[in-house]
């Protein structure tokens, strides 16, 4: 007992490190580039959409070497003290094709960090019944106390460099702390290719990664216009980390009540409130709303994201075999967090370069409510199936 209880605080402390060093450059690196280095709309878009499409390629890639190696926590710990390094690289390099390929290969190191460390989590709780959400949640705490803290250090001498020693420093102690971590193995290895082929042959599950990519896409795209929108809104760095904090921190909450929300009204009805909830959210932000407004409703931030995370992973669990489950989610996470993230984070740069901030979010309000009525559509789908074959119930 007291060896599990010391697993599991290396693994929050972990988490907490992890998702800390990657919280500044993911919510503050677009401000850097516009104001640091002056980069216009499409440029900004074009480099932060590198990292979600390197995502979709990179990270299958790096789960399949984390097998092979039987060695995960040594993976980890090479791609933290690769990414905290090429990170540091922003600090010299102001030309921006050199950007280009510095936010390529960084992008290349940093996508295996969460998979990988999700992987590790996920089999040490699993395996031993125990809460994945508790260690979890350390990661949007550490997420949420960077953005403050690195918001308030912004404003002193050190400027939006901090991002990037902030990054450095975390990713560095997770590198260290992460070789302290419990050793689990994969029982069966993942068959990505022959996986893939019949994930694709589930209508449903193809009508679900749309919706998906719809809806979630933009909520974490948001993350990189959030901090531009406050900014036009008449906020300060220390404005933007509070309210990244606000809206990081509440997704904790949110993530703990999932369970029971699915339990209670379905699987398919929690996402579609994440979906309305975050189509609410969009259509405020292009009414170009009072700066006490966005802080108060950062909230909806976590209602969004924290019932869509564990709703969207039990779907795909429970419209896809057993055998096939890790590869539903490698395609669920690729391209609903990979190339929808890309997608919005892309084409939203080009809205923001050619009309406003507050023109990013009707764009974003137009994928949400075509991702509500997909939804909408898969929830119909669900109940004739019911109806024509109970044993087709999705059962919790």
């Amino acid at each position: 007992m007291i060896e599990q209880k010391k697993n599991i605080l290396i693994l929050q402390v972990f988490f907490l490190f992890v998702y800390f060093g990657s919280a500044g450059i993911t919510s503050f690196l677009s401000v850097y580039l516009s104001e640091d280095q002056g980069l216009n709309g499409y440029q900004i878009g074009t480099i932060m959409s590198i990292g979600p499409i390197v995502m979709i390629f990179f990270q299958p890639i790096w789960g399949m070497l984390s097998d092979m190696t039987n060695a995960p926590t040594k993976v980890i710990s090479f791609l933290c003290v690769t990414a905290g390094v090429l990170g540091l690289g922003y600090l010299v390099i102001d030309d921006y094709h050199w950007l280009i390929f510095l936010a390529l290969f960084f992008a290349i190191f940093q996508s295996g960090i969460n998979p990988i460390s999700d992987s590790i989590a996920l089999k040490y709780t699993g395996e031993r019944n125990l809460n994945y959400g508790s260690i979890r949640l350390f990661g949007s705490l550490g997420f949420g106390l960077a953005v403050y803290l690195i918001g308030k250090l912004s404003e002193t001498p050190l400027g939006l460099d901090v991002i990037f020693y902030a990054l450095f420093v975390t990713l560095l102690l997770a590198a260290i702390i992460v070789m302290k971590a419990p050793k689990e193995r994969a029982k069966q290895k993942l068959q990505l290719k022959e996986g893939i082929k019949k994930v694709l042959l589930l209508p449903k599950f193809i009508l679900f990664i749309a919706s998906a990519f719809l809806i979630f896409g933009p909520n974490l795209a948001n993350n990189t216009y959030f901090g531009l929108f406050v900014e036009d809104s008449g906020g300060t760095f220390a404005g933007i980390g509070t309210a990244f904090l606000i809206a990081v921190l509440s997704e904790i909450p949110f993530m703990q009540a999932a369970k029971r929300w699915i339990e209670r009204i379905g699987v398919l009805n929690v996402m579609l409130i994440a979906g309305i909830v975050s189509f609410v959210r969009w259509g405020l932000y292009v009414t170009e709303p009072a700066l006490w407004i966005i802080y108060a409703t950062a909230v909806l931030q976590g209602a969004a994201i924290g019932l869509f995370i564990p709703a969207g992973l039990q779907y795909v669990r429970d419209v896809t075999p057993v055998q096939m489950t890790a590869t539903a989610v490698t395609l669920y996470t690729s391209v609903a967090h990979g190339f929808g993230t890309w997608f919005s984070t892309f084409f939203g740069g080009i809205v923001y370069e050619v009309a406003s901030i507050f023109s990013v979010y009707l764009f974003f309000g137009i994928l949400a409510i075509i991702g509500i009525i997909l939804n909408l559509w898969l929830i119909k789908l669900d109940k004739k199936n019911d109806e024509s074959n109970p044993s087709n119930a999705v059962g919790f």
